[in-house]
């Protein structure tokens, strides 16, 4: 008998994603609320004066959980219409109901309103997610605000920043996001009753031109929904370029997440800070020794993944003929659900590796050490001019001292000896140089910009979302 091993699975459910985004996009949840559509349509054109009994609004919820999907594939082989086919499995279900249901709806009205309403509750998730995602950030970033770290532009050794202050870049990015998040969630409307062309002939037809009884029932069905805001106006669908405005959101998170993450695995091979890495964890099937990224790797190739899908909604909402074409159907099932699904999986990643980040500080103070001579230079020429030295001439001393001390590295594979070459050099004996090593001199404002980072920005943030913070991010694998 075959099983679940014989057939396809996605790994952005089996590998990734949390139940509770995978529940969302399931089969069951968006008929489910095919049904509440449905019913609330039905109560509303009741409240409204159209013949319908009590008795059929009954008979309907009653039956919104019992869903026959074996019915509705039959019928759907038959019409060749999955609204039609999940209409007739639920009439199915709810006989006295069959015929006063869907009236004066098209198939808009049940899979636009339901597609809505599943991405403000995905959407949702995601916000909580990069909440949390902040939140661990954040107090990394304070626990590491003044250890100082080489700063790298170009990835060549720059001025020295700190472990918190790179933490706080990082978190800044999701900050963004959240604002951006945030936003669509506002923005946000519910597609209403709008019929087949979007001009709401059919509902006028059904209260006899009385369009105060339209706008009632439109506005009465999205206040049920949880939407304070109607789309003013649709052709048959809502503009796609809805759909592209979310999964471009999502493509800003998965930005972040991937600079995130390669930063991290930078991070790991230089050996200053790494992931999470279990006891028994492999790093390789052949090589025992290694910890490989591999959580941060998982989380890159997501973001990638989410990036690509970023141009599918838009493409979509370009091609859209008129009032509607169906070419949108095939794709928007695919691009909306599994960029939030990779989204979901991504951020679960970012949010169990920020609360678990190993650092180790001698390995950054040893790499800080072999840079800052090279960093302390200017600092020496203005400590050596103070006491009484040609700016110039100690200016050409410590050039000609900086490139033999990097060819001893470069091409001897020694350590730095600038200043001991200074410390030779009779022009810069008045110089204190040890005076002038200590890495926490070079990082400026680092760690108070950590400080007024958190303060001004994230604090309000776990003030807001206090209730969300928390979230276990436990790894399916």
């Amino acid at each position: 008998m075959a099983d679940s091993s014989d057939r396809y699975e996605s790994p952005l459910v089996a590998r990734n994603a949390s139940k509770e985004m995978a529940r969302l996009w399931g089969a069951r949840y968006r008929i489910t609320v095919w049904r509440r559509l449905w019913i609330a349509l039905a109560e509303g054109q009741k409240r409204a004066g159209l013949d319908i009994s009590a008795t059929q609004i009954n008979q309907l919820r009653k039956a919104i959980d019992q869903i026959d999907f074996r019915a509705a594939a039959r019928y759907e082989k038959k019409l060749r219409h999955d609204v039609m086919a999940h209409l007739h499995a639920f009439a199915d279900r709810a006989p006295q109901a069959r015929g006063i249901l869907h009236l004066g709806a098209t198939s808009a009205y049940i899979v636009d309103n339901a597609d809505l309403i599943i991405m403000r509750e995905a959407t949702s998730l995601l916000r909580d997610w990069l909440v949390n995602t902040i939140d661990a950030l954040a107090r990394f970033a304070q626990q590491r605000r003044a250890l100082p770290t080489l700063g790298f532009t170009h990835f060549q050794p720059a001025q020295l920043t700190t472990v918190g202050k790179r933490a706080a870049l990082w978190c800044y990015d999701f900050v963004r996001d959240l604002e951006e998040i945030e936003t669509r969630l506002e923005r946000q409307r519910f597609r209403g009753l709008k019929g087949t062309t979007g001009t709401q002939a059919s509902f006028m037809k059904l209260f006899d031109g009385n369009e105060t009884k339209i706008d009632r029932l439109e506005a009465g069905i999205a206040r049920e929904f949880g939407f304070s805001r109607v789309e003013p106006i649709t052709g048959q669908t809502y503009s796609r370029k809805v759909d592209a405005q979310f999964v471009s959101a999502l493509a800003g998170i998965a930005t972040s997440v991937h600079k995130f993450a390669n930063d991290m695995r930078l991070l790991c091979n230089l050996k200053e800070v790494e992931e999470p890495f279990e006891k028994s964890q492999v790093g390789s099937s052949a090589m025992a020794y290694k910890r490989n990224p591999m959580r941060c790797e998982r989380a890159t190739g997501l973001a990638r993944f989410v990036l690509s899908l970023a141009n599918s909604p838009l493409q979509t909402a370009a091609e859209q003929w008129f009032e509607r074409t169906l070419d949108d159907s095939a794709n928007k099932r695919l691009s909306v659900s599994e960029a939030f699904l990779a989204t979901d999986g991504m951020l679960r990643i970012v949010t169990n590796v920020a609360r678990g980040l190993v650092v180790y500080p001698k390995v950054i103070a040893a790499r800080v050490a072999a840079e800052l001579p090279f960093i302390a230079s200017e600092n020496i020429l203005m400590a050596g001019v103070a006491a009484g030295g040609d700016r110039q001439e100690l200016h050409e001393r410590i050039r000609t001292h900086s490139h033999a001390a990097a060819a001893e590295v470069k091409q001897h594979g020694r350590a730095n000896d600038l200043m001991d070459r200074l410390a030779g050099d009779p022009a810069f004996a008045e110089v204190d140089l040890r005076a002038v090593l200590n890495p926490k001199d070079y990082v400026g404002r680092a760690p108070q910009q950590v400080s007024s980072f958190i303060k001004e920005h994230v604090t309000p943030i776990r003030r807001r979302y206090r209730r969300s913070l928390g979230r276990g991010a436990d790894l399916s694998v």
